[in-house]
Formats: C-alpha cells, sequence, structure tokens
C-alpha cells in the first residue's frame, strides 16, 4: 500500500514525526500489526536532508527487524515540496480494493481520488 505526507521543514525532528505520524496511520487503517510488514520503501523530494525516514522508522516505531530503504524522488518541476512518501509491502487479509492508501496534509493532492 501507498501514502504520502508532507514536512513543514527540513528537520530531523519533523521527519521523524512526520514519518511515524504517516505509518502509524497506514498501520492503523489497515490493521497492520508488526509481525504483517515485510519491507518498507520510503522516497524523499529532494529537498529533505535532515534524516533518514527508515531510520526514523526504525527508532520511532521499532521496526528494527524489518528491511526499511530510503531514495531520492525524482526532482520534477512543479512537484510537491518537503514530501515523505511510502510503499509497504505486508501480508494482510484485505482485498487489494480494501486497502486504504493514506495521503495526508500537502500529500492529499496527490492522490485526490482517495478519501481523507
Amino acid at each position: 500500500m501507498r501514502g504520502a505526507i508532507t514536512c513543514d521543514e527540513d528537520s530531523k525532528a519533523e521527519i521523524e514525526a512526520k514519518t511515524a505520524r504517516l505509518v502509524k496511520e497506514l498501520f492503523a487503517r489497515n490493521r497492520l500489526e508488526h509481525p504483517d510488514i515485510v519491507s518498507i520503501l520510503f522516497t524523499t523530494t529532494h529537498d529533505l536532508h535532515a534524516e533518514f525516514p527508515a531510520r526514523a522508522a526504525r527508532g520511532a516505531l521499532g521496526l528494527d527487524d524489518v528491511p526499511l530503504m530510503g531514495a531520492l524522488e525524482q526532482d520534477v518541476p512543479g512537484a510537491i515540496p518537503r514530501c515523505i512518501r511510502v510503499m509497504v509491502h505486508c501480508y494482510t487479509e484485505l482485498g487489494r480494493h480494501e486497502l486504504q492508501h493514506v495521503f495526508l496534509e500537502g500529500a492529499t493532492a496527490l492522490r485526490p481520488d482517495l478519501p481523507q
């Protein structure tokens, strides 16, 4: 499943807080527990470099035993600034149509078709 959130500033505290909020919301809406998670891929826009979202997830969410990876989003003109995106690979009994992707704050513009 997918999700994204925007940061107000490029700081370690902000990236940690927003990463935790995004991942916790994804887990809650999709009834995921720690053992359900296979791996998580994070990306950030070029203007976020104060902290790795993967490191923030390990620390704040205790995902030390889950493979986490970070990457840099393409720097496309007009892209939403200071954006953290996530793709969670997991085991679930939910059907694909039941999964709830989570786009928060300024990132809601990425998926206006989804309920907030």
